[in-house]
Formats: structure tokens, sequence, C-alpha cells
């Protein structure tokens, strides 16, 4: 932990926190510290930290959109992972609804407009 200023709402002297390893939301591993990936992490309060879990967890399940869009392999295409997606991104929708304060990570329209998307898509069997 650090003490400072957010890097995404600008909260100063709170605690603060970093994301650097762990999973996707489809259980991939990832590493936001290797030297190719990051090379100076941010830190983040933890209202913050909460948005930019969702924030990855959105852009996971978007980037696997887009794959399944364009008729790629695509974790989506497991009828069990689509679901699950659909689940987690009205989850996203209703924490962000419910924040004081709109998120500085992640845009209430853009998971909106994926939501609509995979609403529309045929769920894999």
């Amino acid at each position: 932990m650090d003490t400072g200023i957010c890097q995404a709402c600008g909260t100063a002297g709170g605690a603060l926190m970093k994301f650097s390893l762990g999973k996707d939301f489809f259980g991939r591993p990832y590493d936001r510290l290797s030297p190719s990936s990051d090379q100076s992490p941010k830190w983040y309060c933890a209202a913050c930290s909460m948005h930019k879990n969702l924030q990855r967890d959105f852009r996971d399940i978007r980037a696997e959109y887009d794959k399944l869009s364009a008729g790629q392999g695509s974790e989506l295409a497991k009828g069990d992972e689509f679901l699950r997606a659909s689940v987690r991104l009205r989850e996203i929708m209703t924490i962000l609804g419910a924040a004081q304060e709109p998120s500085t990570l992640l845009a209430e329209k853009d998971v909106k407009l994926l939501i609509e998307r995979l609403n529309t898509a045929t769920m894999p069997v």
C-alpha cells in the first residue's frame, strides 16, 4: 500500500493499492508489472480499485465479444462463459448505477451497449 494521490479520481491522503498480478475474467493470468507490460504502475483508492476491477472484466468480455463477432475463437463461444459474462455485465451496470460519483474508469453507456450487443447475439450451446 502507498499513500498519495489516486491516479483515477485524484483523492489524496488515503491508502492506495495497485494491481499487478492476477487473473482476468476468464481465468487467464496477467502481469501488469512485467517490463513489457507496465513500466509505471498506477495507484488507486479503494473505490477506484473496485472500478479498475470492473473495467478489467468489461475489457476482457468486450475483447472476447469482438473475437466472437469476427468469427474467431472466443471464450464466449462456450455457453457457460457467455452466460457468466452476461451476468457479470449486469452486475457491473448495477454497481456503476449505485455509485455516488460516476466512474472515471468505466462509462455506464459502454457497459449498456455491450449488454445490448450480447443480448442480440446468439448464445452458444
